[in-house]
């Protein structure tokens, strides 16, 4: 194990590299810059690729190729350049192709405020790319969360075949702390067809959902199209085909939600007042938390660390405690997740506190809420 004090971008690079990312392809932007940086620069001691595109739509596409050659691979962008990737994101959901994309999340729209931060992008993440679907995302709190989530997230890819988001922001990517670059998680990777390569199917599955992709150019016949498609990876433009399809695409996500959802609780168990929070917003929220229970409030903080597939189930089991009053989301956006907590708040009392304009909340903009909260 080794200790380094590094930013949240250098930790996440580490990450990547110690999950086994081999290829990495990027268009410099900020604040994502230097997990591209510290990529071109150690992934050629790892015999890896790193490649600067022309832009983030190429980018995107690139790491789709690599995967579908068995190389893990990432991304990472942050603003307009998260736009541009939304198109092959889906083309990777409907490949099943796994890989990792990155947001190092700065205020906009368009080019907004390039250096500061915030959490704009949220159901971006969820929503952005056409069609209907399931998707993977994390929020990294910390650069030891970056790198520790990093490596969840390529996990992830492999496990379920799809393409893994990391939701962070410019404050916890350019935040410097000790960083523990350990191996004390698993390294997961993609699963090598077992049937002969005469009866192989690309698409057939088990009771997983998951397909089993051989990495191209092994001698299995593969076809893999952005086109709804049969078993065999084949074009098959019909109603039953894109149902039966797409179900299982959106079902191989949603019947694990249990197993993909992470969230940590603090002083919830008697809370009267929950904040829920994400990001360096779930930081300060501690913090304000804390000082309301120093004050006799009966505060808790759910921290999502697991933001897609969302934790309804926790939300909804915090939501019918017969103590809870009210619920209280604090985002660097104008409502986002707010949304998603009031979705599952059983009718129970919810707050947006948002905050714009790049930086962070303070402790006492949180903690005046939550006092506001209890004394209504």
């Amino acid at each position: 194990m080794v200790e380094r004090f590094i930013s949240g971008n250098v930790a996440c690079a580490e990450g990547a590299l110690k999950a086994g990312c081999r290829f990495f392809a990027g268009y410099p932007i900020t604040p994502s810059t230097e997990i591209a940086e510290h990529m071109a620069l150690e992934l050629p001691k790892y015999d890896g690729i790193f490649i600067q595109m022309e832009d983030e739509l190429a980018s995107m596409a690139a790491i789709l190729g690599a995967s579908a050659a068995g190389t893990k691979s990432m991304t990472a962008t942050s603003g307009p350049g998260f736009s541009l990737m939304m198109e092959n994101l889906g083309l990777g959901i409907m490949m099943e192709l796994p890989c990792v994309l990155v947001n190092i999340q700065r205020a906009g729209p368009s080019t907004g405020l390039p250096t500061l931060a915030a959490q704009g992008d949220m159901m971006q993440a969820r929503w952005g790319s056409h069609g209907s679907y399931e998707i993977i995302a994390l929020t990294p709190s910390s650069p030891q969360e970056l790198y520790d989530l990093t490596i969840r997230a390529f996990n992830l890819a492999e496990e379920y075949s799809t393409p893994v988001l990391v939701m962070s922001d410019e404050i916890v990517g350019h935040m410097c702390e000790r960083v523990s670059l350990h191996s004390e998680i698993e390294i997961k990777n993609r699963k090598i067809p077992s049937r002969p390569k005469a009866k192989y199917r690309v698409y057939e599955t088990g009771e997983d959902l998951i397909p089993t992709i051989p990495n191209a150019g092994t001698g299995y016949r593969i076809h893999l199209t952005g086109l709804t498609h049969d078993e065999r990876g084949y074009p098959a433009i019909n109603a039953e085909t894109q149902e039966r399809l797409v179900k299982r695409l959106n079902d191989k996500i949603t019947k694990n939600a249990a197993s993909l959802v992470r969230v940590e609780q603090l002083f919830t168990e008697d809370a009267e007042v929950i904040v829920v929070a994400y990001g360096i917003t779930a930081r300060i929220a501690a913090a304000a938390v804390r000082e309301a229970r120093s004050n006799n409030i009966k505060a808790g903080l759910l921290r999502l660390i697991t933001v897609w597939p969302f934790p309804d189930s926790v939300l909804k089991e915090l939501a019918s405690r017969e103590k809870l009053r009210s619920l209280i989301v604090p985002e660097l956006n104008y409502g986002q997740i707010y949304y998603e907590v009031e979705r599952c708040s059983r009718g129970k009392s919810t707050t947006l506190v948002p905050k714009m304009g790049g930086e962070a909340h303070t402790c006492n903009e949180i903690y005046s809420a939550i006092k506001k909260s209890v004394s209504k």
